[in-house]
């Protein structure tokens, strides 16, 4: 017998698709949010604002066509994030060194106890040419790039 998620529907709760939107007293004024939260994830992928009721006074309630688009909007958000993430930790710039084109590569470790980056230099066609551990404060753009290719790949120029 599998565990299949329990979907509820109510009208400050709604949960399914691996998400769980629950409408909530917004601190900052009278209105009220809505919280979207991945289903495992103990935080809110995204909190935004929701519509009052007729009433003026308490919330609309969830429906159906909400929800989807409430999923489908925390699930943009969130793929936005890891998009932006994996950017700022993988980065790449081809530099030309005389006749040789070269990829610099720039990928770091975030570690909590020890981060670390490693800079790597590939050749046309994709064989590595050097690789070193560097600082993942290191500054990869086009000075630090050529001044590391060459100098023959010695880490202290790429650095300085």
């Amino acid at each position: 017998m599998t565990d299949l998620p329990t979907k509820i529907q109510e009208p400050r709760l709604w949960s399914g698709d691996g998400w769980t939107a629950r409408v909530i007293k917004n601190e900052d004024d009278d209105g009220w949010a809505v919280a979207m939260t991945k289903d495992g994830e103990p935080e809110p992928a995204l909190v935004g604002p929701w519509t009052m009721g007729r009433d003026k006074k308490n919330p609309k309630p969830l429906d159906g066509n909400a929800f989807s688009t409430l999923v489908k909007t925390a699930s943009e958000f969130v793929r936005r994030q890891e998009q932006q993430l994996h950017a700022s930790l993988h980065q790449s710039i081809t530099v030309s060194v005389g006749s040789a084109r070269v990829t610099v590569l720039l990928d770091i470790v975030p570690d909590e106890d020890n981060p670390y980056a490693v800079l790597s230099a590939q050749d046309d066609g994709g064989d590595t040419l050097a690789q070193a551990r560097v600082a993942p404060s290191f500054k990869l753009n086009r000075s630090s790039a050529v001044a590391w290719v060459e100098a023959q790949f010695k880490v202290g120029v790429a650095e300085s």
